[in-house]
């Protein structure tokens, strides 16, 4: 599992790549990834954890395995001065990617941003797995002083399968929520894996220490993100570049398993020598997070740093989460524009066409209406639904997929539920539902997602309207 120094907060951390990789991490250049990246892939790293710091702190942090910590882990940095955040603080959750983000710096974040530690050990004592001890810590980046995370394996560990993983999830004694969110983590992990290295699913190997650091690095964050039931929203991801020794030979960063991961999410180059963004914690964000910007609309009310063990030498290698709600917009500002044009000379297919051109370029909605223009000729208005600092772009696409010689703008303003996925488990296996209106009891709903259940639907080989069912059952549960 790459470890490609994101270590503490990996970038830098300890992520290692689950793949059948032994990433030896031997980077030729200063990899010295303070993450300690995705510990769990399947990349045989072959490397010790050695994470940058030593954690020799004195005291002996013998905790075993679930956290049983004994004390409180407070060197130098007063974790207890700022109260713990409520279960079911719901509101949103933006992951400021600035340096990447890994597994380790994952959990040091919510831990940091106030999620209590009683979280994280409830979750890892009921995987009872043992053989490890954990460090929670501090760390200085920049004058910002931020909390560390890190798992010490101390006993030998058997080489595991994803299909193993798996079934260890489903059988630990953990709550629902929190079983479901990691399951759909390391599935997306495995299916990263898989699909890297031509292998069915169930038999994915995740190293043996690397197996470890990920099990606990996703069920940690899994039980700090249900805990907090938040939308997440994260931050475009910087890749960094360069490349990584591991037992079947060189590969390229950013790591192919985290590339695999990161289908649909936003990403963008940067000029450092480094692993910025490793595979669990691509697997992290682009599991939960309900859309990416670069910041959202948010009343910021609570702000967590988590570190990771290099040192870059342009950016702090911190994980930035930011809780808060939603910005009220006034009534009166327009927030949207509404971009139309008449057309008399476009047949169904190009509507059809133009409508998810304009999707896919960003407009929040399209549709046609028909109408009788001049002479009695049936023609289209083609519309569009674009956020104002996009309307020009839009309008773009507008004129491009048509024959129109112009395009009307209205600006308006938007109201928007909050919406997040979420992520069910049932008969026919995880299947997300958008939930929307939360917070607002008379608006809530959820609807599950239709092209993930009419998948399932034929896998199982059965009618679609059941899968759906199940889907919305299972979600109604979970809300009582």
């Amino acid at each position: 599992m790459h470890d490609h120094g994101h270590e503490g907060g990996r970038p830098g951390g300890r992520d290692q790549h689950s793949h059948a990789h032994s990433h030896g991490h031997d980077h030729g250049h200063a990899h010295d990834h303070g993450h300690s990246h995705d510990r769990g892939h399947a990349h045989d790293h072959g490397h010790s954890h050695d994470h940058g710091h030593s954690h020799d702190h004195g005291h002996s942090h013998d905790h075993g395995h679930a956290h049983d910590h004994g004390h409180a882990h407070d060197h130098g940095h007063d974790h207890a001065s700022r109260a713990g955040l409520s279960r079911g603080a719901g509101g949103i959750l933006f992951f400021d990617c600035f340096s990447g983000v890994a597994g380790d710096m994952t959990i040091a974040a919510l831990l940091d941003l106030g999620v209590p530690r009683g979280v994280l050990g409830a979750a890892l004592a009921g995987l009872e797995l043992g053989g490890y001890r954990t460090v929670l810590d501090h760390a200085h980046k920049s004058g910002i002083v931020a909390t560390s995370f890190d798992v010490l394996v101390d006993a030998p560990q058997p080489e595991r399968t994803y299909g193993e993983i798996d079934a260890m999830l489903c059988a630990a004694k953990l709550d629902e929520r929190t079983r479901v969110l990691a399951r759909a983590i390391f599935r997306r992990l495995g299916e990263a894996e898989a699909s890297v290295h031509r292998m069915p699913l169930q038999d994915v190997h995740f190293h043996e220490v690397g197996a470890v650091d990920a099990i606990i690095d996703i069920v940690g964050a899994a039980a700090a993100l249900a805990y907090l039931d938040a939308e997440v929203v994260c931050s475009p991801l910087p890749m960094g570049r360069g490349f990584v020794k591991a037992r079947h030979g060189i590969l390229p960063l950013p790591a192919p398993a985290t590339v695999s991961c990161l289908r649909g999410a936003p990403t963008y180059g940067v000029e450092l020598d480094a692993e910025l963004v490793t595979p669990t914690g691509a697997a992290i964000v682009a599991t939960v997070a309900s859309r990416f910007s670069r910041w959202p609309d948010l009343v910021v009310e609570r702000v967590g740093f988590g570190a990771g063990k290099a040192d870059f030498p342009d950016r702090p290698n911190l994980l930035r989460v930011v809780h808060g709600r939603a910005a009220q917009s006034s009534s009166d500002a327009p927030t949207h524009s509404l971009l139309e044009t008449n057309v008399d000379d476009l047949t169904g297919e190009l509507a059809g066409h133009a409508i998810a051109a304009l999707i896919a370029a960003g407009a929040v909605d399209a549709w046609a209406q028909p109408i009788t223009m001049k002479k009695g000729r049936p023609a289209l208005v083609l519309s569009a639904l674009a956020r104002r600092e996009e309307a020009d772009r839009i309008a773009e696409v507008l004129l491009r997929e048509t024959t129109s010689l112009g395009v009307r703008r209205i600006d308006v303003h938007r109201r928007e539920l909050a919406r997040r996925i979420v992520t069910v488990e049932t008969e026919f296996g995880p299947l997300p539902v958008k939930v929307s209106g939360e917070g607002e009891a008379s608006l809530v709903h959820g609807k599950p997602e239709l092209d993930a259940c009419a998948e399932a639907a034929r896998k199982h080989g059965v009618p679609l309207r059941l899968v759906v069912a199940a889907a919305h059952a299972t979600w109604l549960r979970g809300r009582t």
